[in-house]
């Protein structure tokens, strides 16, 4: 097994790979769109928790970057299923890109190493967090148009705040549609959700609606977790050692980024059948061929 091969290959496509989303409301964005998130490989099918149990019963967590405007992974860290993601993201941050993170990344140290490392970050923050208003921006149209409620420069105070030696950041505050449950506490235990979520970002500049659009599109890292468990059949692995599961997932990777290369689109469970049929023999070349043209055709 030679993982330097198979990421040299990875590499080699993600160069050849032109952006797929069109979204003119991004092309004032310095820095690539990249979506954080990690989710669980169980390496049996009934898992009883997210974590290490014994040496028979294991999960593994793929810890991914998910380029948006070209629909497709372009970094998985392995790690046992208890693994941080926080940790294992700072371990490996990138010049010129913009992080977009759900709240279980927000840390105060790792915003300060994103910003060392050349980047930005798009990230939920908590409802509770504290700061001092440096100051209240006016909304436009577009931003109330937007359900922007809040946009502020702001001092996160307290004690992690200040190890970090964070400067100011942004808050925008967004209207959202809460989840409510029953007991009043979400699933993992948490109180329940409030009528606005916060986000915050070291891009000063940008229009608030923006930063809401580029957070609202990291359900598509979600999205993409779905296509790879269940269409590419990554859901359960193939093999009970590091190695073996590597090549797993590094493969996985490199089947997203051929299909997004012969077709010119995100991969969709469709083609992935039609290229599954060829294989097989079910389907013709020429089946094949007019299956990607006619995706072209409605690009």
């Amino acid at each position: 097994f030679d993982p330097e091969l198979l990421r040299g290959i990875i590499g080699d496509l993600i160069e050849r790979l032109p952006p797929i989303t069109k979204n003119s409301a991004f092309d004032d964005i310095k820095g690539v769109l990249t979506l954080v998130d990690g989710s669980l490989l169980p390496a049996l099918p009934r898992l009883a928790e997210a974590m290490w149990l014994d040496d028979e019963h294991r999960a593994f967590k793929i810890h991914t970057h998910f380029e948006l405007l070209k629909g497709v992974p372009v970094r998985m860290d392995l790690t046992e299923g208890n693994g941080n993601e926080r940790e294992v993201l700072e371990a490996h941050l990138e010049k010129d890109r913009v992080y977009v993170m759900d709240r279980g990344y927000a840390k105060f140290v790792l915003f300060k190493r994103i910003l060392e490392a050349g980047s930005s970050f798009v990230c939920r923050v908590r409802d509770n967090s504290v700061f001092d208003v440096v100051q209240e921006r006016e909304l436009s149209k577009g931003a109330l148009a937007a359900g922007i409620v809040r946009d502020a420069v702001v001092q996160f105070t307290g004690s992690q705040a200040a190890e970090a030696g964070l400067g100011p950041l942004r808050i925008i505050e967004i209207e959202c549609t809460p989840h409510r449950k029953v007991t009043g506490h979400t699933s993992r235990g948490g109180p329940e959700q409030g009528d606005t979520i916060l986000i915050a970002t070291d891009m000063l500049e940008v229009p608030p609606e923006i930063v809401a659009l580029i957070y609202k599109h990291r359900w598509a890292i979600e999205t993409f977790f779905r296509f790879y468990k269940h269409v590419l059949g990554c859901r359960h692995l193939l093999s009970y050692g590091t190695d073996g599961i590597s090549i797993q997932v590094y493969l996985g990777i490199i089947a997203c980024l051929l299909i997004a290369l012969w077709t010119g689109r995100k991969p969709t469970l469709r083609t992935y059948e039609m290229i599954c049929f060829y294989f097989t023999g079910l389907a013709s070349q020429e089946e094949l061929l007019a299956h990607i043209e006619k995706l072209a055709a409605q690009s």
